[in-house]
């Protein structure tokens, strides 16, 4: 909420009565109708951080049941050598 000078709340939160403005999300596997392959390395690639790691649902958008089967999958292109397990630096 602006204050008479036309600035942001004290939160600096920028949305309306202090709540956080943030857009939702979208599941890309739930859009395209598709699910996450472990025989498709760059799909699963974007999943994860340049070290490696996996990224969490709050940051890719996945749904939760696509979460799930994508971190199974990763692990999996893992052992078969389809991904890194951590990239050296």
């Amino acid at each position: 909420m602006m204050d008479k000078g036309g600035k942001y709340d004290r939160k600096g939160n920028g949305g309306m009565h202090g709540k956080p403005m943030f857009k939702k999300k979208i599941c890309k596997f739930c859009t395209q109708k598709s699910e996450p392959d472990y025989k498709n390395p760059d799909q699963l690639r974007r999943f994860t951080t340049e070290r490696g790691k996996i990224l969490p649902a709050r940051i890719t958008g996945c749904c939760a049941k696509h979460q799930r089967k994508l971190t199974a999958e990763i692990k999996k292109a893992r052992v078969l050598a389809y991904l890194p397990f951590e990239k050296p630096w």
